[in-house]
């Protein structure tokens, strides 16, 4: 029976090793799948462009009258 060490401090280096490797196969796994779903979805584009029109120039004063160019 193997005894377990609950503390990351005092775990041996094979220990370490293993927590490496889970997280480096979780990593790639989760990467995997989220570029196989973006790469399988046919949802459209998501963003649309909008056209937005600036109307005519005009300068603003601080009086009570606007100038037209």
């Amino acid at each position: 029976m193997a005894l377990m060490n609950h503390s990351i401090y005092s775990a041996d280096r094979a220990t370490h090793l293993k927590i490496v490797i889970v997280a480096l196969v979780a990593g790639i796994a989760l990467s995997g799948l989220t570029i196989a779903r973006h790469t399988i979805s046919n949802d459209g584009p998501v963003q649309t462009a909008r056209i937005l029109d600036a109307g005519k120039p005009m300068m603003m004063t601080s009086s009570t009258q606007m100038a037209v160019r």
